[in-house]
């Protein structure tokens, strides 16, 4: 029986190219201060076709920490690594969120179904919690973590430890939720159920050698949480 269930925040709650493709093309310019070689090269490093303002699907930036995204950037501009995470925090805070679908809706509805919610995010915490609060969900959740929040990144399961150890549940009662395979390895290494969507650029055959099912989007989730639970109470 799943009883808490964890998401990933981009690319799950919000659909990762229609929210990150258009801002990433400002995002970059301004970094590249105006050198069209240097842009080139940083979306080229990140993985990002600015033709189609769009995200690759081998991208870093899908599901990498903002350090290890920051990184990759330093390998073709001269800046300081914090001074140049701070920018990009500050940025993506104030990026326009595209719902994968209308959250305060979703939300009401597993809520009514007293499940325990959680965010395991490799953003950092702070711009998380300003994209959930403008969605207005942040207060659905009774675990919000981010790669800075003391728990480590995915695909590490140290975010996953966290929630079940917050919400008093063991990790076979939890699902993780997610649309890439660093959300699916951990949720597979925490003893997790492991659910993919097809709401960032990974494709189905990309998640499905780690997920237990994959769902078109999270709309899908409460119909498949109704078939699980039928599904026990025939085998009980």
């Amino acid at each position: 029986m799943i009883s808490g269930i964890l998401f990933d925040k981009d690319g799950t709650l919000f659909d990762f190219n229609a929210t990150w493709g258009a801002w990433a093309q400002g995002m970059l310019a301004d970094e590249a201060k105006g050198d069209a070689e240097v842009l080139d090269r940083l979306a080229e490093v990140l993985g990002y076709d600015q033709a189609s303002r769009s995200f690759l699907p081998g991208s870093i930036v899908i599901a990498e920490t903002a350090t290890t995204i920051a990184d990759a950037m330093l390998t073709v501009i001269d800046d300081d690594k914090a001074a140049l995470v701070a920018r990009m925090d500050a940025k993506a805070s104030m990026a326009p969120q595209v719902e994968a679908v209308p959250l305060r809706a979703f939300f009401k509805d597993l809520k009514a179904r007293n499940l325990k919610l959680g965010i395991a995010t490799n953003d950092t915490e702070a711009p998380a919690r300003q994209h959930l609060s403008r969605a207005g969900v942040e207060h659905v959740f009774d675990f919000i973590a981010g790669s800075d929040s003391g728990y480590g990144g995915k695909p590490d399961i140290g975010q996953l430890r966290g929630f079940c150890e917050t919400v008093n549940l063991p990790a076979e009662r939890c699902a993780m939720i997610g649309d890439s395979l660093h959300d699916l390895r951990a949720g597979r290494a925490a003893g997790m159920t492991t659910v993919g969507v097809l709401t960032g650029p990974a494709a189905a055959r990309d998640l499905a050698p780690c997920a237990d099912v994959i769902l078109n989007s999270i709309g899908d989730l409460p119909g498949w949480l109704d078939r699980v639970k039928r599904e026990r109470h025939r085998m009980s």
